[in-house]
């Protein structure tokens, strides 16, 4: 995991720590053979999205403290299932991402000049 690369071939930068974001709860869009979500996308959240999500069945504002999960609120950065960023996308919901925090894996799921033209510099 610490030579993982992101969508731009450069090295994977931290997506967020605080809340503490990842697969493996370390801050980074990292995956591995347990990730079946492949959460390699680093999105900041928007309320359009988080109601997106929350009606197709997966509630990212309630905490699950049993998953380390404490519920995400506008503003929030989180590593999202590649999956579910593509079908925010494709309902025009998608929200903005960090470039050099999403795993290169995103793009078995979206294009480079998808992701791009939801690009977001935190830095």
């Amino acid at each position: 995991m610490g030579n993982a690369q992101n969508v731009l071939g450069g090295p994977l930068q931290t997506c967020c720590t605080s809340p503490m974001t990842g697969f493996y709860r370390d801050g980074l869009c990292s995956t591995g053979a347990g990730d079946v979500g492949i959460h390699v996308v680093c999105a900041q959240m928007t309320a359009e999205f988080l109601a997106f999500s929350k009606a197709r069945g997966n509630d990212l504002t309630t905490p699950m403290p049993v998953y380390q999960f404490p519920g995400l609120k506008p503003g929030d950065c989180w590593c999202l299932c590649a999956s579910r960023w593509k079908e925010a996308l494709d309902a025009g919901m998608a929200p903005p991402v960090v470039l050099e925090a999403t795993h290169a894996a995103a793009i078995e799921y979206a294009t480079l000049d998808e992701l791009k033209q939801h690009a977001l510099d935190l830095r």
